[in-house]
C-alpha cells in the first residue's frame, strides 16, 4: 500500500502542472491602435511566455482618469504606461509617480524629445503632416501656407484640441512656429475645427474637406485600404513622441524592464514601423512607399516644444484656438 501511494504521488509530481512555472505578471495601459498593441502582445508572450501580459487600451484622457481613480482608492493596476500624449508623462514625473529605468536598448533611441532621467522614453514617433484628397486636390500642397490658397476655402480641418490630444500639441508647435496668426488666416479662408483626429481624415476622404492636418497612421492605413488621399510632410515637422513609462508603485519591475526593452528593440520598432508610424530606431526601415521618411531626417524638421510650457498653457491654447475657429 505505501508503494502505491508513493507511486502516486510520484505520478501526480510528474504532471505538467507540477512543472509549470508561476507566471510573471504585466498590466500596460496604452492609448495605441488595437492592431498595433495586439500585434506587439502576441510577439511579446510568444518571446516571453513566462509573463502573463494584459493590456488596457482607451483614449489617453480615460487612461489618465483610472490612474487617478486606482490612486485615490490606493490599488493601481498599471505596471506601465504607453501614450501619444506626452504633457501626461511631464505631469505623472511631476508627480514623482514614475520609476527610473534606463533600458539597454536606450541607447538606440533617436527622438526631439529625451527625458535626461529616463523617467519615461520614446518608443514611437508619431508624425502629423497634410492629408489631401487626390480627387479634388491636383498639385499637392507644399507648405503650411499654401493652405491659405482659395482652393482650400471652407475646405480645410483641423481637429478640435479638447478631444484630441494629438491635435493639441500640433496647434501649439504650429503657434509657436507662425504665432497666431497663422490660424487666423486658416480661419479667414474659412478653416473647420472638426472633431476628433480620425473624424477629419474622413472627411477629407469623402470630399466633405480637401485637406487636413492628418496622423500618420491614420491617413496612411486609409489610402493602403484605397481611399482616394495623399500625405504629405512640410518643411516644418509636426512630431509627437509616445513615450513609455513604468510606475514607481509597480509590483511587477522585472516584467516590466522587459517590455520595455522588447519594444525598443528592434523586433518591436518593426513592428511600430508596419504600422505606418516612426521607429525611435535608425536600423529600423521605415515604410517609405508609404510616404514616410527617415527618423533623423523627421527629427531634424522637427518643431522644437518645450512641453512643460504647453502644459501649463494647454487650457488658454484650446481657449484661444476654440475662439478663433467660432468666428
Amino acid at each position: 500500500m505505501k508503494k502505491f501511494l508513493f507511486s502516486l504521488l510520484i505520478l501526480v509530481m510528474m504532471t505538467p502542472a507540477a512543472f509549470a512555472a508561476p507566471k510573471f505578471k504585466l498590466m500596460v495601459y496604452t492609448s495605441m491602435k488595437e492592431t498595433l498593441i495586439g500585434e506587439i502582445r502576441d510577439s511579446f508572450v510568444k518571446k516571453y511566455p513566462k509573463i502573463q501580459f494584459d493590456y488596457y487600451s482607451a483614449g489617453a484622457g480615460k487612461l489618465m482618469a483610472k490612474i487617478a481613480a486606482e490612486r485615490q482608492s490606493g490599488k493601481l493596476a498599471v505596471d506601465v504606461l504607453w501614450t501619444s500624449e506626452i504633457p501626461d508623462f511631464y505631469q505623472l514625473k511631476q508627480q514623482k509617480l514614475l520609476k527610473k529605468y534606463k533600458s539597454p536598448q536606450a541607447k538606440y533611441v533617436v527622438s526631439p524629445v529625451m527625458d535626461p532621467d529616463w523617467e519615461f522614453t520614446p518608443a514611437r514617433l508619431g508624425t502629423l503632416g497634410i492629408a489631401y484628397n487626390t480627387a479634388k486636390v491636383k498639385a499637392a500642397p507644399k507648405s503650411w501656407q499654401d493652405l491659405l490658397d482659395k482652393q482650400y476655402a471652407d475646405s480645410f480641418g483641423i481637429a478640435n484640441p479638447a478631444l484630441s490630444g494629438t491635435a493639441m500639441v500640433s496647434i501649439a508647435m504650429l503657434k509657436k512656429t507662425f504665432g497666431w496668426e497663422l490660424f487666423n488666416k486658416f480661419r479667414v479662408n474659412g478653416a473647420k475645427m472638426g472633431q476628433g483626429s480620425g473624424q477629419v481624415v474622413d472627411d477629407t476622404a469623402s470630399g466633405d474637406l480637401k485637406a487636413c492636418i492628418g496622423v500618420d497612421y491614420i491617413t496612411l492605413d486609409k489610402i493602403k485600404k484605397g481611399a482616394t488621399l495623399g500625405f504629405v510632410y512640410p518643411k516644418e515637422m509636426l512630431i509627437v513622441p509616445s513615450p513609455v513609462a513604468i510606475f514607481k508603485e509597480t509590483r511587477n519591475f522585472k516584467a516590466a524592464k522587459i517590455f520595455v526593452d522588447f519594444l525598443l528593440s528592434k523586433e518591436g520598432q518593426r513592428i511600430i514601423a508596419n504600422n505606418y508610424t516612426l521607429p525611435v530606431r535608425r536600423d529600423v526601415p521605415v515604410a517609405k512607399k508609404e510616404g514616410m521618411i527617415e527618423v533623423d531626417e523627421a527629427v531634424q524638421r522637427a518643431i522644437p516644444m518645450d512641453y512643460l510650457q504647453m502644459l501649463a498653457e494647454k487650457e488658454s491654447i484650446i481657449e484661444k484656438f476654440t475662439n478663433i475657429m467660432l468666428k
